[in-house]
């Protein structure tokens, strides 16, 4: 079995964190490594390694992802000037833990393309 990532740590209280928001199904927290002026990470109670986990039966899942990602962004004053949603998945895209999480990016103009 392999061992806890630092998401499930987090929420299991062994490791500290800046959270932001919580309900019964995902956490939000403020990225250690911030890629932006607010860098928040949107991420699942349930430990899932990728995107590829998900199907028809983790749709609330998913959307309670987005639903907190807006509140969030109220909560922070991003809602009207704007913000960066991303889910990287596998190591091509960028996934750096095997942990589901979907970041959310603001308080600056954001160039395009990414990466």
């Amino acid at each position: 079995m392999s061992q806890p990532s630092i998401f499930t740590r987090i929420m299991n209280g062994e490791v500290e964190s800046d959270l932001v928001y919580e309900d019964d199904l995902v956490i939000a927290i403020r990225d250690i490594n911030p890629q932006a002026p607010i860098h928040i990470l949107i991420v699942p109670r349930e430990p899932f390694v990728s995107v590829n986990e998900f199907d028809e039966g983790h749709a609330a899942i998913a959307g309670q992802m987005l639903v907190a990602a807006a509140k969030v962004a109220k909560q922070l004053g991003l809602d009207q000037s704007g913000y960066r949603l991303v889910i990287n998945n596998g190591r091509d895209g960028g996934q750096d833990i095997e942990h589901v999480h979907m970041h959310l990016l603001g308080g600056r103009r954001l160039g395009w393309p990414p990466g």
